[in-house]
């Protein structure tokens, strides 16, 4: 998937992780923006999913996954 693509998905969707990105700073975690959703729930992916997978995946994203996720990227760039 090019670029284009998948800003074309991310505005898509934009909302939804907005929406989870305020659910993670209910939950004390405040420094989440909605850009890191979408990079933690679209590292996995190969190939775009159907759209129905990628909201369920966004909606369902828990803290403790999120922060597996960014353990895994902050040993990667070290």
């Amino acid at each position: 998937m090019d670029q284009a693509q998948k800003q074309e998905w991310y505005g898509r969707v934009a909302s939804l992780c907005q929406s989870k990105a305020e659910e993670f700073a209910m939950l004390g975690y405040e420094n989440v923006e909605a850009t890191d959703v979408w990079e933690c729930v679209t590292n996995g992916y190969k190939e775009f999913p159907p759209m129905h997978r990628l909201v369920n995946d966004i909606l369902s994203l828990k803290p403790n996954k999120y922060m597996n996720y960014l353990m895994i990227q902050m040993y990667k760039n070290s």
